[in-house]
Parts: structure tokens; C-alpha cells; sequence
């Protein structure tokens, strides 16, 4: 070591890292001669990641290289290892640079309490144990670090838990988003907002805010929905005022009250195929639709605001990746449910008050099933039907990850449109094969797709009449919250004939909040009222369910969420 290095023996934890990233400083000084592409910082046992123009390794705190291999990364050591990125994959060194195991992986974490997350080639998530051998057989999307004897995992549909070192869940929660547990309490997020969960998933308080720190010395900084930043208590008590919420009370109802605005630009927008001629300019979007000089930039820049156009340096619009879905081409196109929201359900909203006085649904013409009078308007069906599969797309693409549908050999979709749900449990269930069951006029849009096609039929039926198929496994996806309660009762009953005794039931749909006082959300609450006015139908709490499934010979064995606004609740039959 020259004379420029200030090393003594093996004072590693004061060193620092240069800013130009090429060495190592002990006390602002060159800790030894030599230079590197990159280090980063020092960790026990004394060893430091670098690379140089011979690959990436380890050295030790005089400069000198720890062991002879070479690999394409290195990171630092936790507990005894560290993660390296070789030409055979990732996998964990020891301090003299021998594999620690013999696997190789995707990607490699750190060890943390003798568990490390890990990817492997089919891009799942799981933990393995200091041998190289997964802790547990399940497989996420995603895993984290452990903490306290926990961390957090990641399902296919979004859902994120915490589990043991041996990959037990720890209480059965799903949330949204989730964090591990700091002393005694997690960070955690559901559809209204994040909050504080305990050990056992139960929130500390029914509020909902947009962020939330974890807890220090029994407090811990928020941000609500509104702007406001504040400091809660444990029980959610607001301690001190940060800073006052960004917009009014008053301008926050002004701006509810006029979200008839937004459906209308979008319908509008729709109607003249804007979205069908972007990219173009102001200019030319008026001489192609024909609009007055000056109003195509009129309605562009209310959608800019929407965000569904951005605008570039030469003045052109450009539809953004949430603007694309208006596109009449896109496969979840939500064109069609543009003019729906601006047209049929605007007008049925009209009828809120009427139809909550009577509980009847509304109706310009005073008749009654909204599906008899869409048979009779072919156009509205047709574009009806495009809205419906293109939310089917969306909305149930998770489901066959969220339940082992492959139990079964075939499945009943019963209301099932033109069969996206069929379409996609099929897809992720070689083997099985699928009836869909609806009403005689949706029969001419049934076109199931090539790659399933010899494993899916369509049988005409009516879901309040006997039904013309039979299966142990039924499929009713958004159907019972279009009819009140009587009506739902007797399409189960029908399910309940369709099966014989220990069938699964799968019940697709939005659950409504329940909780009182401070844990009331109202979650739903808008949905539930459009179901009125456009079908008489409602959504529903989970005891609403679990009692019209008890009252039509059914069981609830257990609800889970989907990463949409719908969960699955699964029963069997009595």
C-alpha cells in the first residue's frame, strides 16, 4: 500500500464510498491505490462489491481481490452471503467466493433471518432457505424481504399478505398493497386507501388516507385524500395538523357535481371519432370530423385535462395509454361504454329519484326488463355486448389464478354473454371444457375464438327456468346484482337444480362494505344505485350473499378478492 492510503488494519466500517463511485475514503482519504469502474459500500465480514474491466467481485478492505472468479454483478454480504449475477445465473457466495448452493435463479435477494427471495425462470417469486431450497411450494408474483419473522407476498391478482418463514399465511388477509410489520404494526392499503393493520389484519382505525409512515413512538405522519398532511395516534386520532387540505370542501362538491362534464366530453369525443384519427393536430382533427374552426381545440383540450390526449412539440395530439381504450380497434375498447354512460344510463339516472321511491328501475318508455327491451334494439345490443366483453377482458383475466378451477372437468357460465369468462378459464385449463348459457338473441354474437373453440358451446336458456345443461361446477359472473333479491333467489335455485350435491358455485361480484361508524366507507354505494335505475337490481354486503346462497341450498365456503372492484366468492351445494 503506497504512502496516499490511510487504511489501518481492517478499519473497513468508517470507510466510505468516493463520490466519482471509483474507491473507497477512510477519513476523506484513498483507503488504498488501485480504482474500479464501481464499488459500493463495505459490508461484514470486510468485503466490498466492485467491478473493473475483468467482471465484478469482491475486495477486501486494502484494495486487494478476495478470490479469483469473476461475474457479470456482485452486491454486498448479509448474514454470511452475497448475491452475485453470473454467465449461469444468480445464486449466493461465500466470503472466499464458493457457491453457496448448487441452484441458479432468475434474480437472487439478500438473506434476511435465513430466508432470501428469490425469481426463478418463469418469472415466480418464493423464498429459499440458506441450502438454495425453497422454504415452502407456493410460487407469487412477487416476495419480499423477511422482517421479524415475516414478509410480504404478491398473488397473481394483485393481493399481497404476510407470511411466516415457512410460508404460512399469518392471518389471511389480502390488501392491496402492504408493507412488513414495524413494531407490531404494517403499513397496508385497500380500495379506499392506506392505513395500519395489527398481526392480525385488523385495521387501527377506520380511516383511509392516501399515505401513511409507519409508526414512530406510537405516531405516525399521514396524508389524506384531500392534501392535508397530519399526525395520527394509534387509534387514528389526528395529533397535530401539518398542512390544510388542498382544495375546499366546497370546490370538492363542485367538482362531483358537475362529473357529468367528463362522461359527456367522452361521449362526444366517441360519437365523432376523435380517438379514431390520433395523432393529428387541432387543425386537422376539425377538417377531418367537420367541426366548427376552433372547436375541435375546444374539445381537445378538455381532453387533455381528462388526460386521455397529450399534446407534443409540434402541436399534435396523441391519444395516452388510458385515451387508447376509446379507440373503436383496441381490444378493451371502451368505446362502447362511452355512449353507453352518456346515453341509455344518463337517462335512466334522470329516473333516481322516481326509482327510489317506487324501487323500480327507470325507464323512458315505463316498460320493465332491461334485457327484453335491449333484444329490442339490435344496434344498442350489438354495442351493449362490446362494452360487456371488454370489461369481462379486464375485469376477470385474474380469475383463473385466483381459484383451481382445474377441480373441474367442465363448467357451467350461466349469463355469460359471448364468453370471455368461459374463453379465459378455459385457456388456463387445458382439460376442461365450458357451456355458456344466455338469452336466444346473444347467441348470433357468441364467437369463441379459434384456440378454444372445439371446448366451448352455447346453449339458449333462461336463467329463471329450468336449464338446459347440467354441471358440477356453475359460474354466475355480474349476474345477481342485476335483479332485486327475489329474482337472484330463484336464479340460484336454478344453479342448485343444474348440480348435484357437493357442486362448486362461483359467484362473481362487487362486495359491499358493511362496517359502521368510523369503518363506513360507502364503498359501492354509486354501483348500487346504477344497478337500480337501470335493472331494479342491487349490490350486496357479504351476509346479503351468504344468505340468499343459504336460502337456495348452497354453502359459502369462502370470498376472495380479485384486484378489481369484484371478488369471488365460492360455495357449494347442500
Amino acid at each position: 500500500m503506497s504512502s496516499s492510503a490511510t487504511n489501518p488494519a481492517g478499519n473497513w466500517r468508517e470507510y466510505a464510498v468516493a463520490a466519482d463511485g471509483t474507491h473507497h475514503l477512510h477519513r476523506g482519504r484513498p483507503a488504498y491505490d488501485r480504482r474500479f469502474a464501481e464499488v459500493l459500500k463495505f459490508h461484514e465480514p470486510g468485503l466490498a462489491p466492485v467491478s473493473d474491466a475483468g467482471g465484478a467481485y469482491h475486495i477486501n478492505p486494502d484494495g486487494s481481490a478476495a478470490y479469483d472468479a469473476r461475474h457479470l454483478r456482485t452486491f454486498g454480504f448479509y448474514e454470511g452471503s452475497a448475491a452475485v449475477h453470473s454467465t449461469t445465473g444468480w445464486h449466493h457466495i461465500r466470503p472466499d467466493g464458493a457457491p453457496l448452493y448448487a441452484q441458479r435463479y432468475g434474480w437472487c435477494g439478500n438473506f434476511q433471518q435465513g430466508r432470501c427471495p428469490v425469481r426463478d425462470a418463469a418469472g415466480r417469486y418464493f423464498h429459499i432457505r440458506p441450502d438454495g431450497a425453497p422454504a415452502y411450494a407456493e410460487r407469487y408474483r412477487y416476495a419480499g424481504d423477511y422482517r421479524d419473522g415475516c414478509a410480504v407476498v404478491q398473488n397473481d391478482a394483485g393481493g399481497h399478505t404476510h407470511i411466516d418463514n415457512n410460508g404460512v399465511q399469518l392471518n389471511g388477509k389480502w390488501f392491496r398493497d402492504l408493507d412488513v410489520f414495524h413494531k407490531g404494526y404494517a403499513r397496508a392499503a385497500d380500495a379506499r386507501g392506506w392505513h395500519h393493520v395489527d398481526t392480525a389484519g385488523q385495521p387501527l382505525y377506520g380511516r383511509r388516507f392516501r399515505m401513511v409512515e409507519p409508526f414512530y413512538n406510537g405516531q405516525a405522519r399521514v396524508e389524506s385524500h384531500d392534501g392535508s398532511l397530519a399526525v395520527i395516534d394509534e387509534r387514528g386520532n389526528e395529533i397535530v395538523r401539518l398542512r390544510e387540505a388542498a382544495t375546499s370542501s366546497l370546490e370538492a362538491l363542485s367538482g362531483d357535481m358537475v362529473g357529468l362534464w367528463k362522461t359527456q366530453a367522452i361521449r362526444a369525443a366517441v360519437e365523432l371519432g376523435v380517438f379514431d384519427i390520433l395523432p393529428a393536430s387541432s387543425s386537422a382533427v376539425e377538417g377531418i370530423l367537420g367541426l366548427a374552426p376552433s372547436h375541435g381545440a375546444r374539445l381537445l383540450r378538455a381532453l387533455l385535462e381528462l388526460g386521455l390526449v397529450r399534446l407534443d412539440a409540434e402541436r399534435i395530439y396523441h391519444a395516452t395509454g388510458k385515451g387508447a381504450h376509446l379507440q373503436t380497434g383496441h381490444d378493451l375498447s371502451l368505446a362502447a361504454a362511452a355512449r353507453h354512460w352518456g346515453d341509455l344510463s344518463n337517462q335512466a339516472w334522470r329516473g333516481l329519484a322516481d326509482s327510489l321511491r317506487t324501487g323500480r328501475p327507470a325507464s323512458a318508455d315505463g316498460s320493465g326488463n332491461f334485457f327484453v327491451r335491449l333484444a329490442q334494439q339490435p344496434d344498442e345490443l350489438a354495442a351493449s355486448h362490446r362494452m360487456f366483453a371488454a370489461y369481462a377482458r379486464h375485469d376477470y383475466a385474474a380469475l383463473p389464478a385466483i381459484w383451481d378451477f382445474s377441480i373441474h372437468d367442465a363448467i357451467l357460465d350461466a349469463g355469460g354473454g359471448t364468453g370471455e369468462l368461459a374463453f379465459a378459464l378455459l385457456r388456463a385449463n387445458p382439460s376442461m371444457k365450458a357451456t355458456v348459457l344466455d338469452r336466444p338473441e346473444v347467441e348470433t354474437r357468441f364467437d369463441p375464438p379459434g384456440d378454444v373453440g372445439d371446448r366451448c358451446r352455447f346453449v339458449v336458456g333462461d336463467i329463471f327456468r329450468e336449464w338446459p345443461a347440467q354441471c358440477d361446477a356453475v359460474i354466475l359472473a355480474r349476474v345477481l346484482h342485476d335483479w332485486p333479491d327475489d329474482d337472484a333467489r330463484r336464479i340460484l335455485e336454478r344453479a342448485r337444480e343444474a348440480m348435484p350435491g357437493g357442486g362448486g358455485l362461483y359467484v362473481v361480484e362487487m362486495i359491499l362494505d358493511d362496517a359502521a361508524g368510523d369503518e363506513a366507507s360507502g364503498a359501492g354505494g354509486l354501483l348500487d344505485l346504477n344497478m337500480l335505475v337501470m335493472t331494479g337490481g342491487r349490490e350486496r354486503t357479504a351476509s346479503q350473499f351468504r344468505q340468499l346462497l343459504s336460502d337456495a341450498g348452497f354453502r359459502l365456503l369462502e370470498i376472495r378478492p380479485t384486484g378489481t372492484v369484484n371478488a369471488l366468492l365460492c360455495a357449494q351445494a347442500l
